[in-house]
């Protein structure tokens, strides 16, 4: 392939995954109606902050041990949250590699996925837009690792039919 044909299409990934994370960050932070979250922030008060602590799980697998106990509970969601939380992190491991060099090593999109997720979950425990759930990082990490290995799988594959 020509260098700026190479070049195009990672400018064109770049985008994608650019505008993937604005998706995320809509679909976990600001899914609310405008309305609500309007209520939301004119709520915010010290009190809010105490709130999100106190409603926060600092627990590793304690919501998954309860998703996972519970699935057959009516309105409990557990099959969305658990495999939700890791099915829209699964891109972000594909893509990740592709725009940023250094994370087509696994530790490093791991750890540079793990400060925008911890970012995103810091956020809703400040800002009352949801709940800090550690689970929520594990999920999301989780998604992440088997998109990194989705990654690692094809790049192997393409590798070897050359």
């Amino acid at each position: 392939m020509k260098e700026p044909e190479k070049f195009g299409q990672k400018r064109l990934i770049s985008v994608i995954f650019f505008l993937y994370l604005l998706f995320i960050i809509r679909v976990i932070v600001f899914k609310y109606p405008l309305s609500q979250m309007q209520e939301i922030v004119n709520s915010w008060q010290k009190d809010v902050v105490l709130e999100g602590l106190n409603t926060a799980n600092f627990v590793p697998f304690k919501t998954i041990k309860m998703y996972i106990q519970y699935y057959d509970l009516p309105g409990l969601r557990s099959f969305s949250n658990l495999f939700g939380n890791v099915l829209v992190f699964i891109p972000v491991g594909l893509m990740l590699p592709m725009v940023h060099r250094a994370s087509k090593n696994i530790l490093v999109a791991i750890i540079n996925t793990l400060f925008f997720i911890v970012g995103i979950e810091v956020f809703q425990l400040f800002s009352n837009f949801g709940a800090f759930d550690v689970d929520d990082i594990i999920l999301n990490m989780f998604g992440v690792l088997i998109g990194s290995c989705i990654y690692k799988i094809v790049r192997k594959s393409e590798k070897e039919e050359l």
